[in-house]
């Protein structure tokens, strides 16, 4: 009799939740106070938005703040990684062109959120990955966005290129440690940095290494141009290959490569560089600031052969230049 008695069963419907926790992404292309204040206005506009809605939650604010030629984004890392725990599930943005300029990242990353049942909307193309015609749509931004970006890119070398060849760059007057502005934006000597300058150029011809170098200044309390107690290495090596030091200036000795990744490379002959004679005083003669490069080759343990770059036999020991000034 009691296995046939009736059990009671309660049944309890699922759980809708109503509101949606709602992510905020926010970027800009450069460090500028403007391009700050873009952010500031960026970040409070979506802010408004959700809270405007009363469906909707502010889970937290994932922001980048870039030059465009950084690849790695890290709040947009640590946003995607966030989206991998399930911890929102609306990503609200500005525009398209703020996440992702770059047609094919962007519908691989929006697919990517679809999957893992993150909605991302876009508040000035007021469009939703939710919506089944979004993608057609979003490519069709997204390819103005990169031309958009590829032409700008290609307007600034264009830019810098022109200055360089006018002479009107304000790289021709940028300043160095040993040199000051006068009032017209001029370079002109600063004569209490120039005698370290001087001293470490003769240092060097004299058969001190760079550690030597390195040790001179500290013991003399002279600071680096930054302020630090001790040089570094890089430093001294800049200072004594930097030709402005004879008064001439050669600007373009970094490129930046192509769309999308805008890296910054060193020109080894790549591109066009542009050097100005005479631009200014200089604070080591001519023929001084060549013996130090020709010393400098000399002491190198690499050597050119036949445009390949090869490790020489014997190599400069700072113990031997050392033990001469004992």
């Amino acid at each position: 009799m009691e296995n046939n008695r009736r059990r009671n069963v309660e049944v309890r419907p699922p759980t809708v939740r109503n509101d949606k926790r709602v992510a905020i992404y926010c970027r800009v292309s450069t460090l500028s106070d403007i391009q700050e204040e873009s952010l500031k206005a960026q970040k409070y506009g979506l802010e408004q938005v959700v809270k405007c809605n009363s469906q909707w939650t502010l889970y937290g604010v994932y922001e980048d703040q870039d030059t465009g030629r950084n690849t790695f984004r890290p709040g947009f890392h640590k946003m995607m990684l966030d989206s991998y725990e399930n911890l929102f599930d609306i990503i609200l943005v500005k525009s398209i062109s703020r996440f992702s300029r770059n047609t094919v990242d962007l519908l691989e990353t929006v697919t990517k959120l679809k999957w893992l049942g993150v909605e991302v909307r876009f508040e000035q193309e007021n469009i939703s990955t939710s919506d089944a015609e979004t993608e057609l749509i979003m490519s069709v931004h997204a390819a103005f966005a990169q031309a958009e970006s590829e032409g700008l890119s290609e307007a600034i070398k264009w830019g810098f290129k022109s200055g360089f060849k006018s002479g009107r760059s304000k790289l021709y007057t940028r300043k160095c440690f040993g040199y000051k502005k006068n009032q017209d934006g001029e370079l002109m000597i600063y004569e209490e940095q120039a005698i370290v300058v001087r001293q470490i150029f003769e240092l060097y011809l004299s058969g001190y290494s760079v550690d030597m170098i390195m040790e001179e200044l500290a013991d003399k309390n002279i600071n680096s141009p930054t302020g630090k107690e001790r040089w570094s290495k890089r430093t001294i090596q800049t200072m004594l290959t930097n030709e402005k030091y004879m008064g001439n200036v050669r600007v373009g000795k970094t490129y930046t490569t192509g769309f999308p990744n805008n890296r910054q490379k060193v020109n080894r002959g790549q591109q066009d560089q542009f050097i100005m004679e005479e631009a200014h005083e200089p604070i080591i003669p001519i023929e001084v600031f060549e013996q130090v490069q020709e010393e400098m080759k000399r002491r190198s343990n690499i050597e050119v052969v036949n445009g390949e770059k090869k490790r020489k036999d014997t190599h400069y020991s700072a113990k031997d230049a050392e033990r001469r000034h004992e």
